[in-house]
């Protein structure tokens, strides 16, 4: 019974005991009023013994999302990563939806794009999807959607029923089946899930988030993956075709140009990097407390079920045996990391790696030169000849303990 209608009957029934004692001692010429009144009092005792509890009732509530931000940059082991949350059973996560306001607002500068960018995503964190109704076509099917089929929540029910919410699913086998969906789908999955991730190469500014670490409606928690330099360099060349419009976008299409292009692309890379950290980690505001983890790809792929277990405790996630068995699986198999956009089994350590024995020295000291901040603030050596680059016993990773 409600605490209203209780008092109200405690009340009442202290007023009819009254009237009754008070009864007793009446001129007969007052019975009829009185009993009058007590058959009134009477109606309403009843009346409010049966009367529903109020809808302001305190009631169960459901837990709120938890939102993940995985923070990076192009090249940087951020769709491995990502999938390590987005085959959790408990996450609805989407790969890179930015993509979409890029490619529609191309003329712009990434630092004018971080308003709708953040927008954007701050519309998937609550799993209004109607956000996307200005980057694509009204007759959109959830296959429009940029990598959608790298979302494990989009390759299971209710978005796809061809298999389990609790299989691990490779974009291949979901990209065969689960295509012809109705772009529905995806904001009807995202609100059955406790967990929203989102993997980000498109922020460059820690401080254009303020906002959503401070909105009441968000529970965000930002994961800011990083990855030597020198191994992104390297990458970045196998896929600068790929990267052309990304790279105009950040720099000015005639920044990108001659032998210094790709290397003044990544010299505003890196400042973003130490930016974001210095923000994330040193005299952070109060709403940053205990919201922000720095994780090195590095350290990765030379522990993964360690730091897997690391990123899950942050986001609040239980790490799974079937989780345990894949993660180990995908980072110690045989693969060589050929396919640029494509995860798969692969020796994650060896192919970290690769960049020492096929960069050249003159490169990596030019990516060293403009990088440099970025390598000392987050613990990375610098090499000093190309005997060092050769030599696979030199650590060039300092323990973290070291430079946090």
């Amino acid at each position: 019974m409600c605490v209203r209608a209780t008092l109200l009957e405690l009340g009442l029934v202290m007023l009819q005991e009254d009237l009754l004692r008070s009864l007793a001692t009446v001129m007969k010429s007052r019975r009829v009023q009185l009993f009058l009144i007590l058959a009134v009092l009477s109606f309403l005792l009843i009346h409010f013994h049966f009367l529903p509890c109020s809808s302001n009732a305190p009631m169960e509530e459901k837990p709120s999302p938890v939102h993940i931000l995985i923070l990076s940059s192009w090249r940087s082991g951020s769709s491995f990563t990502g999938q390590i949350f987005s085959q959790h059973p408990s996450v609805f996560y989407l790969m890179e939806p930015a993509w979409h306001v890029w490619v529609t607002m191309y003329q712009n500068s990434a630092k004018v794009l971080h308003m709708a960018v953040r927008d954007l995503v701050r519309s998937v964190f609550l799993c209004d999807m109607s956000v996307f109704d200005a980057y694509m076509s009204s007759q959109k099917k959830k296959s429009d959607l940029f990598q959608w089929e790298t979302s494990r929540a989009l390759c299971s029910p209710p978005a796809c029923d061809s298999f389990s919410r609790s299989d691990i699913i490779t974009a291949g086998n979901c990209r065969t089946i689960c295509g012809k969906y109705p772009f529905s789908k995806v904001e009807e999955a995202c609100k059955t899930y406790s967990h929203v991730a989102i993997k980000e190469v498109r922020f460059f500014d820690l401080k254009v988030l303020y906002p959503l670490l401070t909105d009441p409606s968000l529970n965000l928690k930002i994961i800011h993956l990083v990855r030597d330099p020198r191994a992104v360099f390297r990458s970045r060349e196998n896929t600068m075709a790929d990267l052309k419009r990304d790279s105009n976008i950040v720099m000015g299409s005639q920044r990108t140009k001659g032998e210094m292009g790709p290397y003044n692309t990544m010299q505003v890379i890196c400042k973003s990097h130490v930016e974001i950290y210095k923000a994330g980690s040193q005299a952070i505001p109060s709403f940053l407390k205990d919201r922000y983890l720095l994780v090195r790809y590095e350290d990765i792929v030379r522990d993964p079920l360690a730091r897997a277990a690391q990123m899950y405790r942050f986001a609040e996630l239980h790490f799974t045996p079937e989780l345990q068995k894949w993660v180990h699986n995908i980072t110690h198999g045989n693969g060589q990391g050929a396919q640029a956009f494509e995860i798969g089994s692969r020796d994650a350590l060896r192919v970290s790696q690769a960049w020492r024995k096929t960069l050249p020295f003159q490169k990596i000291e030019k990516v060293q030169n403009v990088c440099k901040d970025a390598m000392d603030l987050l613990g990375y050596r610098l090499l000093q000849s190309e005997e060092e680059q050769k030599n696979m016993s030199l650590d060039l990773l300092f323990a973290q303990n070291s430079f946090q």
